[in-house]
């Protein structure tokens, strides 16, 4: 689809986590502390449910713990970081912040070495893809969520150097991923989502796009996902040019298409809960027909985010059988 060629049928890549660490009875801390937990529940949930590609994408807290910021992590909840005592709630800590070394042998290098046995694993049957944080969202997760929204309007130079850090640690991650097999590179900036046009364009959209060229140049793909409403976004988010961009269900597909125009691969977008986990199989065909209506051709069958944990296998295969049933 990427690359324009004829399809038997649609792409299938919802993103699972929870849902996927549940498939094997790990507790979520194993899935998320251990690359091979994360790479047997990857691959058993994409041989289930005939996906098109397994993920790495675990939590967003592996560049905050490696950079020093202090996390917490659950039994069998995602880790979480741990606002109150931000890495950077000393705005001048930055001047001196340590660049992690991906391969030095912290939660980052845990994912690195996900992504190979994922290559391992999955051969040429399956798309490997690799995860990192956007520049707003790893912002946040450094210097904490809402002083960052305050430092967006009372220290935009400051935050435009946190952000270049950001993009550098970043490429740097994506380089060992790449290195390790990825054949795209996931990009999640879920807190794009909480500013408005003006502000994403002036501040955040000039790094994203730096960190989108830096992946294509070093040879890789991009899948893009913001959480929540970005309908005010979409046009800047198709000038990325990603691959494909994955969106929220809060997001029209239709709004989407006409702000990227036609050649963009969008992906999505069910709601994740009131459809996909808690309606019928009928519902979840009716509305990935309406998002592949509204989308056109060049669509990739996903909900708007993960797969929540307890979604019926019988909807989770509705999706698998709608993907495969139409082109």
């Amino acid at each position: 689809m990427i690359e324009g060629r004829a399809l038997d049928c649609l792409p299938l890549m919802p993103i699972t986590m929870m849902f996927a660490a549940d498939q094997i009875g790990a507790k979520y801390r194993e899935y998320a502390t251990d690359y091979r937990v994360l790479a047997e529940g990857q691959i058993r949930t994409a041989e289930q449910y005939d996906f098109d590609y397994v993920s790495v994408i675990s939590d967003p807290a592996r560049e905050t713990a490696d950079c020093g910021g202090t996390i917490e992590i659950f039994d069998d909840q995602p880790p979480a970081i741990v606002e109150s005592e931000a890495r950077l709630t000393d705005k001048s800590d930055l001047a001196s912040l340590k660049m992690p070394d991906p391969l030095g042998g912290g939660r980052m290098t845990d994912r690195v070495k996900g992504v190979a046995l994922l290559r391992e694993r999955a051969g040429k049957d399956k798309i490997v893809e690799g995860w990192i944080e956007g520049p707003i969202a790893m912002g946040a997760d450094l210097r904490g969520l809402n002083a960052l929204m305050l430092d967006l309007i009372d220290d935009p130079a400051w935050v435009r150097d946190l952000f270049e850090f950001v993009v550098e640690m970043e490429l740097c991650f994506a380089k060992a991923q790449v290195d390790a097999g990825v054949d795209i590179i996931g990009v999640g900036d879920a807190a794009a989502s909480l500013v408005g046009p003006e502000l994403y364009n002036e501040l955040v959209w000039p790094y994203e796009k730096k960190l989108v060229d830096g992946l294509h140049a070093m040879g890789t793909r991009v899948r893009l996902h913001i959480c929540g409403n970005t309908r005010p976004l979409l046009t800047d988010m198709g000038r990325l040019k990603c691959e494909i961009v994955d969106l929220d269900s809060m997001a029209p597909l239709d709004e989407a298409r006409a702000a990227m125009g036609p050649d963009q691969v969008l992906l999505g977008n069910i709601n994740p809960v009131a459809v996909l986990r808690n309606g019928t199989p009928e519902q979840v065909h009716a509305a990935l027909a309406e998002c592949h209506r509204q989308a056109g051709a060049r669509y990739i069958v996903g909900a708007g985010c993960e797969v929540p944990r307890g979604t019926p296998n019988e909807n989770v295969l509705a999706m698998r059988d709608y993907a495969r049933a139409n082109h």
